[in-house]
C-alpha cells in the first residue's frame, strides 16, 4: 500500500489571497494539479514571462506544460465557460492537449442557474450576498436537492433531455418564465458533450491510481475558508465547502491520504461582496491598500473591500484546516506605510473574544483590537531570502507565526512567479 499523500492549498480567508501564483510554482514539481470545489467564480491571476494569465475553472497547474490538471468531482462547471476559458489559455499560447480532464461526476451549470443566480439576488434587495451571477449557488442547490445533472448525463441524451425539462419547469414554476429557450439549449448541449468527451474521466478511479504509483499531486482549494458554507460568515459565504473537508468529498480522498497544508494568507485582508469584515478600513488608508495592492477581482473586475491583517480570522481558520505551513502573499504592498496595525482580538459586548463567532449580530456590534507595528518603508520586491528582508518587515512575519502557530514558509513581495521568497521551514 503506498504511503504517498497529496498536498493542498488552501486560502484562509476570504479569497484573493494569491493561491495560484503559489500553485504555479508547486506545479514545476507537480505530476497532477487537481480543483476540488467551486466553479469559475473563483479567480486566479499568474504572471509567467510578463505575460498574465487569468484562470477561473481550470486549474492553474496548467502553465506547468508537464503537469496533468484535473477538475474534481466537488466542482461544478459551465461547460461554455469550460471551453472558453480554455481557448484564451491556448490563445497565449499554453498547449493543454491531452493534459486536462474533468470528472464525470461533475455538475453542470447551465445558463437558466445563471438567470436564477441574478433573480435571488434580486429578490434579496440590499440584503443580497454579492455573488458573481456565475450560477454556482443555484447549480450547489441543484446537487443538493437531487435534481441536478451531471458530466454523465450528457453522455444518456433522453435522460439528459428529461432531467433538463424537469428542472427548467420547477425554476418557472418558482420565478415565472424567465425567457430561457430549453429547445436550443437541448441542440447545443448536443454538440458541446461530444466535443467534451475526450477531457472526460473517472476522476476517483485516476486519482487514487496516481497515488499508487507514486505520483505527486497537488489540490487547489478555490474561495477560502471564510466563505465555506459552515465555517465562513454564513449567509454571506460561497454554496461549497472550501476547506480541508471539500478536498476529501470533492475528490473521494480520504483524509489519512492528505500530507501538507499550506494556508495562502495575504499581508492584509480583503474580500468582494456582502458579509461583515471587521478589520475593513473605509478610509484613505483603505484606498491606498487598493491601490497599490491593485485590489480588483479577476472574475468580475469588481473593486476589493481592503483592510488590516485579521488574526482572529486567521487563527479560526488554521483551527479548522490544520496548517503545517503558511505561504503570506503580497508583503510588498506594505512597505509605504509607516505603521501597519495587526487586529489580535474584539470586543463583543464587553468581553474579549480571541476566535471568530458564528452570529453576525454579535459581530457587528463588535470593536476590533490592534496591535501596532512599525513599517520598514523600503521596496522588497527584490528580496528573494528571508535575511534580505529589513528586519521590521522580518518581525511583522515573526509576530504572525508565533501568534497562529504555524511557520511561514513562502513570502509574496511581488507578482511575478519569481517574486517569493522561500523562507524554508527550518529557519
Amino acid at each position: 500500500m503506498s504511503d504517498n499523500k497529496v498536498s493542498v492549498v488552501l486560502g484562509t480567508q476570504w479569497g484573493d489571497e494569491g493561491k495560484g501564483k503559489l500553485v504555479d510554482i508547486l506545479a514545476k514539481d507537480t505530476d497532477v494539479c487537481v480543483r476540488c470545489q467551486g466553479g469559475n467564480n473563483a479567480g486566479h491571476t499568474i504572471v509567467v514571462g510578463g505575460v498574465k494569465y487569468a484562470f477561473h475553472m481550470l486549474p492553474s497547474g496548467l502553465v506547468n506544460q508537464e503537469c496533468i490538471s484535473v477538475i474534481g468531482s466537488g466542482v461544478v462547471v459551465h461547460v461554455p465557460s469550460f471551453f472558453k476559458e480554455l481557448e484564451d489559455l491556448q490563445t497565449q499560447g499554453l498547449d493543454c492537449d491531452g493534459r486536462l480532464f474533468i470528472s464525470d461526476r461533475c455538475h453542470l451549470v447551465f445558463d437558466f442557474h445563471q438567470i436564477v443566480d441574478g433573480l435571488k439576488e434580486g429578490e434579496l434587495g440590499r440584503g443580497s450576498i454579492g455573488t458573481t451571477k456565475k450560477g454556482i449557488g443555484p447549480a450547489y442547490s441543484s446537487k443538493a436537492s437531487r435534481s441536478g445533472i451531471r458530466v454523465h448525463h450528457l453522455y444518456h441524451p433522453a435522460e439528459f433531455e428529461k432531467r433538463l425539462r424537469t428542472i427548467v419547469a420547477a425554476r418557472y414554476r418558482r420565478y415565472g418564465d424567465f425567457g430561457y429557450d430549453v429547445e436550443e439549449e437541448l441542440k447545443r448541449y448536443q454538440k458541446l458533450a461530444e466535443r467534451l468527451r475526450p477531457f472526460v474521466i473517472d476522476s476517483v478511479e485516476f486519482l487514487h491510481k496516481e497515488l499508487r504509483a507514486g505520483k505527486r499531486i497537488l489540490v487547489e482549494g478555490a474561495n477560502a475558508l471564510m466563505l465555506d458554507l459552515d465555517f465562513g460568515t454564513y449567509p454571506y459565504v460561497t454554496s461549497s465547502n472550501t476547506g480541508i473537508g471539500g478536498v476529501c468529498t470533492g475528490l473521494g480522498i480520504p483524509p489519512s491520504k492528505i500530507g501538507s497544508v499550506i494556508g495562502v494568507a495575504k499581508a492584509y485582508t480583503t474580500r468582494v461582496g456582502g458579509g461583515p469584515f471587521p478589520s475593513e478600513l473605509l478610509d484613505a488608508v483603505g484606498q491606498k491598500l487598493r491601490d497599490v495592492g491593485a485590489e480588483y477581482g479577476v472574475t468580475t473586475g469588481r473593486p476589493r473591500r481592503c483592510g488590516w491583517l485579521d488574526l482572529v480570522v486567521l487563527r479560526y481558520s488554521t483551527m479548522i484546516n490544520g496548517y503545517t505551513s503558511i505561504n503570506l502573499t503580497k508583503l510588498d504592498v506594505l512597505d509605504v506605510f509607516d505603521e501597519i496595525k495587526v487586529a489580535v482580538s474584539y470586543t463583543i459586548n464587553g468581553k474579549e473574544v480571541t476566535s471568530f463567532p458564528a452570529d453576525l449580530d454579535d459581530l457587528a456590534t463588535a470593536t476590533v483590537n490592534y496591535v501596532t507595528l512599525p513599517g520598514w518603508k523600503q521596496n522588497i520586491s527584490k528580496c528573494r531570502n528571508f535575511a534580505e528582508l529589513p528586519e521590521n518587515c522580518q518581525k511583522y512575519v515573526r509576530f504572525i507565526e508565533k501568534d497562529i502557530g504555524v511557520p511561514v514558509e513562502w513570502i509574496g513581495v511581488g507578482a511575478g512567479r519569481e517574486e517569493m521568497v522561500a523562507v524554508g521551514l527550518a529557519e
